[in-house]
């Protein structure tokens, strides 16, 4: 509660005031000797934030000089045909530095687990969950940032929030019928008229310096997401027909706080659920559709609304962010077949002929992890908490014992544990939102922090734009001809490898 004190006492000071020492001075009297005495040019949260940047980017522009200068020759790993052919899964070939995924430990953002960061990111309550505003700070700066430096920068993403007016007419002209998530990408693109960092390359900005653009138009684009979201769900998804508007952002909610309130919730569970989503689906490497189509559009300059969209529309794919639905109605269909309460011996039955007929069980299997996801961990032990009798709850518990051994007596399943989709929907429902289409839409306001973080550090890095080589399957026969390989072992195996 001292830190939503805090927040309201330093957003109402800055609302008050116009110029810019007007507002250090309003700041400071707010909340003294909790805010970063570092003085802004447009609000003061703005430079705290920028000034840590100015100060990592060229250390980490010299440090990416020395890695091409003393190991540019060294070779990441083979590749094979069938690499290239599936998927490139497991292929080397991006540079990601907000996040890292372990097969053993799960995802890392900027080298902490979700654990390490639960214990220490700022939080709204005691003892609660990371504040997105925090997770944010954590992936663009690579520090874990202070509870005066999470304060400022909620209040600067508040004060970047407001929707344009055509924005607003944009999403009101949609038929309310359409995918939630087309409607998020459509909203994204109707804001690009806003781009600073547009605005900039055309005015011919030297490409060092592009990544002030880009850090602008993330906190700009970050900032508006929760009210889109709102305005989409109030519209399309939410029981008792279409609301015009969102309710008025509270000075006194963090990020997440503000999304569940503009959609309608009052529910302090509701808010901390938010901050651990939010928090959780920010970033998982730079590999998975929404992350690499986002870097791959923002490596031809696109601003962060272009690329952002196109990670957006990756995200709307079944294979990628549309999971979490396909487990809701696994398991209604589940419960439909056998009754509200299955016993776990017919869990067990029904997971075996699922199996035995061609069928996955959703959300269970990950291409990297080799454990339980630790972000089903982290949703577990919050359903746990706050609403441990919850008969959805008790079956995704129950099969959390079930389905892991079965799986391991097929020998083909290399993980056969629960990974984030697992749990996320059941969450959901309990806490009143049942829309299984408008899940994807709070995973793409999540997604946002982690691929817009790094994209600034794409442009903060000079890399280049993303040309990889393709081949024909022609090229990969003719290519196995000419070195005689045919499957078997050859003394030029390791060449034939790396050839693709």
């Amino acid at each position: 509660m001292a830190f939503r004190r805090v927040l309201s006492r330093v957003a109402s000071s800055v609302r008050q005031t116009s110029k810019p020492r007007d507002v250090i001075k309003a700041v400071e009297d707010a909340a003294p000797h909790r805010l970063s005495s570092t003085l802004p040019q447009r609000v003061p949260e703005l430079v705290d934030l920028r000034d840590t940047m100015e100060e990592v980017v060229p250390e980490q522009r010299e440090r990416l000089a020395e890695i091409k200068a003393k190991h540019g020759d060294m070779v990441l790993g083979d590749v094979t045909v069938n690499m290239a052919l599936g998927g490139m899964r497991g292929i080397k070939g991006l540079l990601w530095e907000t996040s890292q995924l372990d097969p053993l430990q799960g995802i890392k953002f900027r080298g902490l687990s979700i654990p390490e960061c639960q214990a220490q990111l700022p939080s709204a309550l005691d003892g609660g969950q990371p504040l997105p505003e925090a997770l944010l700070w954590l992936l663009l700066t690579g520090e874990v940032p202070t509870e005066d430096q999470a304060v400022s920068l909620a209040v600067e993403l508040q004060d970047r929030a407001a929707l344009p007016d055509a924005v607003c007419q944009v999403l009101w002209s949609l038929p309310p019928s359409l995918h939630p998530m087309s409607q998020l990408s459509i909203a994204v693109l109707a804001l690009q008229r806003t781009s600073t960092f547009a605005a900039a390359y055309h005015r011919g900005a030297h490409k060092r310096d592009l990544w002030r653009y880009a850090l602008d138009d993330s906190l700009d684009l970050i900032a508006a997401l929760p009210e889109i979201a709102a305005r989409i769900y109030n519209r399309s998804c939410k029981e008792g027909g279409a609301r015009p508007g969102v309710r008025a952002a509270r000075e006194d909610l963090d990020y997440a706080g503000n999304l569940a309130h503009m959609m309608g919730f009052d529910d302090e569970r509701m808010d901390e659920l938010m901050r651990l989503y939010l928090t959780i689906h920010a970033d998982h490497e730079g590999g998975n559709v929404s992350a690499h189509a986002t870097h791959l559009v923002g490596s031809a300059l696109s601003d962060p609304f272009l690329a952002l969209s196109a990670g957006l529309n990756g995200l709307a794919g079944p294979l990628h962010g549309l999971a979490n639905q396909e487990v809701v109605a696994w398991l209604h269909g589940l419960r439909a077949e056998l009754g509200e309460r299955p016993t776990k011996e017919q869990l067990g039955e029904h997971v075996r002929r699922g199996l035995a007929r061609g069928r996955v069980v959703p959300g269970y299997g990950h291409a990297v992890l080799r454990v339980t996801d630790p972000r089903y961990t982290c949703q577990r032990e919050f359903a746990l908490q706050h609403m441990p009798d919850d008969p959805m709850v008790q079956l995704v518990s129950d099969l959390y014992e079930v389905v892991p051994p079965i799986l391991r007596e097929t020998g083909k399943v290399q993980n056969p544990w629960p990974n984030v989709d697992a749990h996320s929907g059941v969450l959901l429902r309990h806490l009143g939102l049942t829309n299984a289409n408008f899940y994807t839409v709070l995973f793409g306001v999540s997604r946002a922090m982690g691929v817009l973080s790094q994209l600034v550090w794409d442009r903060a890095l000079g890399l280049p734009l993303e040309r990889p080589k393709s081949v024909t399957m022609d090229w990969i026969q003719q290519e196995a001809a000419d070195r005689g390989f045919n499957g078997d072992a050859h003394p030029d195996t390791h060449a034939t490898k790396a050839a693709v």
